[in-house]
């Protein structure tokens, strides 16, 4: 029964913001409607899953119970002010990624100018041989990770990796741009948002630099 629902779930992921049917569900899970529509009206009532007449997508108490993961403790509320100052000072799409399975896993999102062309959100996952994923396994030399245009035309990155306070690896921060505009640039303010989110790690769960103690949730 829960490997039904965590099936259902995930294929209504996958839809995004788009909404699903029945049948449509029944047979990317490979569940009999019968058996979907017995857990699509359990995962309703649980506020997991949301009910538009006859179309279904996730729901907002799956939402909440999924921000409260941490992939490593206290990176997001670490990382919530210097993504926000980096997408301020840079017009940038930005973006917070892990090490999860085999992609790197968007954790924390800032949209930027991109946005039209390339929306990021949080739980989007990109390849390992993007400048994200390289710089989550490590950049072979020191520094940023450049993309010009390699993954995508138009769309220029730098991604640098993200260290715990004793050296540790713990995620990569990228931050996306149009075609033309100055990588050495965007790749210092990448740095100077990523120290930020080391220091604030270093002081442990308080507010993040900047951040009045009764903003943090």
């Amino acid at each position: 029964m829960l490997e039904g629902a965590f099936a259902l779930l995930e294929a209504l992921r996958r839809h995004g913001d788009d909404e699903a049917g029945v049948t449509e569900l029944a047979l990317a899970c490979g569940v009999p409607k019968a058996t979907v529509h017995r857990l699509l009206d359990q995962l309703v009532a649980l506020g997991a899953v949301e009910r538009r007449g006859a179309r279904y997508r996730l729901g907002a108490e799956l939402y909440r119970i999924g921000q409260a993961w941490q992939p490593h403790p206290g990176l997001r509320p670490a990382a919530r002010l210097p993504l926000h100052r980096l997408r301020a000072t840079t017009g940038a799409s930005v973006v917070l990624t892990v090490l999860y399975e085999d992609q790197a896993l968007t954790v924390s999102s800032v949209p930027g100018v991109l946005e039209p062309v390339m929306p990021v959100r949080d739980g989007t996952g990109f390849r390992l041989d993007t400048a994200a994923g390289r710089a989550l396994r490590g950049p072979v030399r020191p520094g940023a990770v450049l993309d010009r245009e390699d993954v995508m035309a138009g769309v220029c990155c730098a991604a640098l990796p993200v260290r715990a306070p004793d050296g540790r690896v713990v995620a990569a921060l990228a931050a996306l741009v149009p075609a033309g505009q100055a990588l050495e640039r965007l790749a210092q303010a990448v740095a100077e948002a990523g120290a930020a989110i080391t220091r604030a790690l270093a002081r442990g769960p308080a507010a993040p630099e900047g951040l009045p103690p009764g903003l943090l949730r």
